[in-house]
């Protein structure tokens, strides 16, 4: 009897539980009317790539001079917030920014990240150079001396700070920062920085 009893009041806590979950719902990522949140989500990635980018295209630095476009690789993003952020997340948000310019090609040779590189580049040309060569027909392999090397590489940074607002509330801060660098002389064509901050309160951890 005991048993029995115990088992109807598991049976009755996981109903209660099941029904009391909230239901799953669907991002409407084009016109997304959730609460804001302390983190960084990916509205405020896509707000930070596109800013950036625009400004990048204003200032005129993608204007190749003698015609054509730049090749551009994408170079290190440092996290320096308390979240555990994927910088590849952000740039592959830039890279496609600079790419619908129709500015810049993108490289996928060197980068560095991971997710804008392509390790099969290096894998067909160590077939080639290795005894599995012979293997291939020799006029699908891809010749010495093809590769191109990126003329700009874009950097950055991703920034918190976190700021007790009043005894209720705090601020957090997140500082995106852009650089563009020439690879032939290692100047700095450009840079710029955007801002997202949000208020909420101190109970809410920003990590």
């Amino acid at each position: 009897m005991i048993k029995k009893l115990l088992a109807f009041v598991l049976f009755a806590s996981t109903v209660t539980l099941v029904g009391c979950t909230a239901p799953t719902e669907n991002i409407d990522t084009i016109n997304d009317q959730g609460k804001p949140v302390m983190q960084l989500d990916y509205r405020d990635f896509d707000r930070a790539a596109s800013q950036m980018i625009q400004s990048l295209i204003k200032s005129g630095s993608l204007k190749k001079e003698s015609g054509g476009k730049y090749v551009v690789a994408t170079g290190r993003i440092v996290n320096d917030t308390m979240q555990r952020i994927d910088t590849d997340q952000l740039m592959a948000k830039v890279e496609k920014e600079l790419m619908d310019s129709g500015l810049v090609t993108m490289t996928s040779t060197v980068g560095g990240g991971t997710a804008g590189r392509d390790s099969m580049i290096y894998d067909v040309r160590d077939v080639r150079d290795s005894e599995k060569g012979s293997e291939f027909k020799q006029d699908t392999l891809q010749a010495k001396g093809q590769l191109i090397a990126p003329e700009l590489s874009v950097s950055g940074k991703i920034i918190q700070r976190n700021i007790r607002y009043d005894n209720d509330k705090q601020q957090v801060e997140y500082y995106f920062q852009l650089q563009l660098t020439s690879m032939a002389t290692g100047l700095r064509a450009w840079q710029d920085e955007t801002i997202i901050g949000k208020r909420g309160d101190r109970k809410n951890v920003p990590w």
